[in-house]
């Protein structure tokens, strides 16, 4: 089998009732556009999420699974789906029905606006309208302003899972928990670019969200402190061969 152009990284935990309806949504807004696949992480779900995946990776041969034998979280399963990807170009995007593919694929348009897909581009999703309740909201409002001022990533919101990258630069990223609240500031750091495209955000149909507000802020203060240690110390020369 050909690897395909883009890798859609979806983590998972205890999303069982929406894996089918994000699959289908997913093949309707990409079907015909761009090859792609879409690889399911399932980090250590206790209800039907395996088996809802495995269903689908059956019946559609773009669905891939990776398994997580014990939770290690969105980081960790985004740092593994990346592993197992094939794409050149990898997205990611949340499991919960949230984020809408449509958007996904207006952020690969504007990937590839000159004509071919930027390797040099990071394009990240910004929910001008977001579908959270109004504590949640405020919350991410101050955090983000907090990490824009800080690390001065220029972007209004990077908790969106909607991102678009390419994939070896990812996996050429300093690893750590939480490390997809910067991807911004860390592919700036790499040499890359950021922009933020206006996507679209809904309600949860089903389940609940699986970190509490006072849980990211905390740990959003922490891995501040340590992301900007890491970015001072992060060296990427250019790499030339043979001698001059």
């Amino acid at each position: 089998m050909s690897a395909p152009l883009l890798s859609i990284v979806i983590p998972v935990y205890n999303e069982a009732g929406n894996i089918a309806g994000v699959v289908g949504e997913v093949r309707a807004a990409f079907d015909g556009h761009v090859d792609y696949e879409i690889v399911f992480v399932d980090d250590g779900s206790d209800d039907g999420t395996a088996g809802e995946i495995a269903a689908e990776a059956a019946g559609a041969g773009v669905v891939r699974a990776v398994t997580h034998a014990a939770r290690g979280g969105k980081s960790r399963a985004l740092i593994n789906g990346a592993k197992a990807a094939r794409g050149r170009f990898m997205a990611t995007m949340d499991g919960d029905g949230q984020d809408d593919p449509a958007s996904l694929l207006e952020m690969w348009q504007r990937l590839c606006e000159s004509g071919e897909p930027d390797s040099r581009l990071l394009v990240c999703g910004w929910r001008t309208e977001r579908r959270d309740g109004l504590w949640r909201k405020v919350v991410s409002r101050v955090a983000n302003r907090v990490r824009g001022w800080l690390l001065g990533d220029g972007t209004p919101d990077t908790a969106c899972g909607l991102k678009l990258m390419n994939r070896e630069t990812f996996l050429e990223l300093p690893h750590f928990e939480n490390m997809h609240r910067f991807f911004p500031a860390l592919f700036a750091r790499r040499g890359h670019r950021a922009v933020s495209v206006p996507v679209a955000h809904r309600p949860r149909n089903r389940g609940v969200s699986k970190y509490g507000t006072f849980d990211r802020l905390w740990a959003g203060l922490w891995d501040l402190i340590g992301v900007m240690w890491v970015m001072r110390r992060m060296r990427y020369p250019e790499v030339r061969e043979g001698r001059e």
